[in-house]
This record gives C-alpha cells, sequence and structure tokens, in this order.
C-alpha cells in the first residue's frame, strides 16, 4: 500500500555483454522477524482513558494560568510600591 509505483521506462537498457558472474548455490539465511514495537505508559493511558487525560490538562493548564496571574499582580503591586516610595522621598527634601 505504502510502496512507490513507478512507470514502466521509455527505453529498455542495453545488454552487457560481458560474462555473468557464477551463481551462489549457497542460501541466504531466512530474515529475522522484527520486534514488536512497546508502547509508553503515556500512550496506553490516553488510549484507556482520554477524558482523564483531558482533565488533567485543563487542570494543569489553569494552574499555569494562575501562576502566571499572581506574578503578573505581584510585579504590579512593587513597581506601584517602587513609584510610591520614590515619590515620598522626592518630598522628604
Amino acid at each position: 500500500m505504502f510502496k512507490p509505483k513507478y512507470p514502466t521506462p521509455d527505453t529498455y537498457p542495453t545488454i552487457n555483454t560481458a560474462v555473468p558472474p557464477a551463481p551462489d548455490h549457497n542460501p541466504a539465511p531466512a530474515p529475522q522477524p522484527a520486534p514488536l514495537a512497546r508502547t509508553s505508559a503515556a500512550v496506553e493511558l490516553v488510549k484507556s482513558n482520554p477524558v482523564l487525560v483531558l482533565g488533567g490538562l485543563v487542570v494543569g493548564g489553569l494552574l499555569l494560568t494562575s501562576m502566571f496571574l499572581a506574578i503578573a499582580i505581584t510585579a504590579g503591586s512593587l513597581a506601584l510600591l517602587a513609584v510610591v516610595i520614590r515619590s515620598l522621598m522626592n518630598d522628604r527634601r
């Protein structure tokens, strides 16, 4: 199914008049079967319960969003505090 299908060539190669090599009478060794692919625990979890994984992603997103919001609020309050302290220092002069 996934093998490419090449069109037949328009011209055929010229016949080589050299002596062909002697045939090898030793049979080729049998190919070893490919090892089965192992699936990871994460793949098994998603296959067994995708709703649980989706819920975990939503909760993780909410936690990250709340942490970023806390950092932004802290940075804003520190900036406001710096402005107030600078204003008080300028009033003392």
